[in-house]
């Protein structure tokens, strides 16, 4: 069994003032993204010009943040929500899912190109690649803030959380932070490295995660309030992700289909 490395969630702290590592993580996917993202930008096949990154990565960020908020609510806290809708705006209490921040990505996505004159498809095709330095990096807040730790377990890894018990539990944020972070970018910087029809990159990032997340939801521990929702294994992440699975194989067909 590994000893789980008691970081303070609080990465840095002045007077009332606290800035913690969840919220730096988002920093740097953000950053990430737009350092990167002025690389891409000056490709030939790119559908915008690197000066036009900067908008591209606030309408991202507002995306990301909003979706992941409503997305939480909906997908995981409808019955509190139903209850007391003020809570969709209490974000200081926590509370965010990647579902929805895709979804808020594509919709922000969709009135920046307008603006660009370009496709939402385009915009996204551009970003995707980006994306999973954002996924890893959050998940290594969540492990940090010793969050969504993984089920019981006797492997020799299996780590014991300080709010999960005196039981050792797999420590699934690392193995999403290693599949849904650095494997996924390592495949779409591969695959993107040259000119690819548009829809396919996209398809690539979204088929490839929603793999990923369906699989490390075996070994992850389901919401408490929500529990397994069918044959006491299968979880709300799973359900979620199967349609990315099934779209992400789609977009990559019809992609390569438009071209035959």
């Amino acid at each position: 069994m590994l000893t789980y490395p008691e970081i303070n969630p609080i990465a840095i702290e002045l007077g009332p003032l606290k800035v913690h590592w969840y919220g730096l993580m988002y920093l740097v996917g953000f950053v990430a993204v737009y350092f990167l993202g002025q690389r891409s930008a000056k490709r030939p096949w790119s559908p915008i010009k690197p000066e036009a990154i900067e908008d591209l990565v606030t309408y991202g960020a507002l995306g990301v943040i909003l979706g992941g908020r409503i997305g939480y609510v909906l997908f995981y806290k409808f019955s509190d929500f139903i209850q007391n809708p003020i809570m969709l705006f209490k974000i200081w209490e926590g509370g965010m899912a990647f579902h929805g921040g895709m979804l808020g990505v594509f919709v922000a996505m969709w009135f920046y190109a307008k603006k660009q004159n370009c496709t939402m498809m385009q915009l996204i095709d551009l970003i995707a690649p980006l994306a999973p330095i954002g996924l890893g990096a959050g998940r290594l807040g969540n492990f940090i803030n010793s969050e969504l730790w993984g089920r019981t377990t006797d492997v020799p890894w299996g780590m014991v959380f300080p709010n999960g018990g005196p039981l050792a539990r797999h420590p699934s944020q690392l193995y999403e932070a290693l599949l849904e972070g650095l494997l996924l970018f390592v495949i779409l910087q591969v695959y993107t490295s040259k000119p690819r029809p548009t829809m396919a990159p996209t398809g690539v990032a979204v088929f490839f995660y929603g793999c990923f997340r369906f699989f490390v939801e075996f070994y992850r521990m389901p919401d408490a309030h929500l529990g397994y929702l069918a044959f006491d294994w299968l979880t709300m992440g799973q359900i979620l992700s199967t349609p990315m699975i099934v779209v992400g194989a789609l977009l990559f067909y019809f992609a390569h289909r438009r071209l035959a």
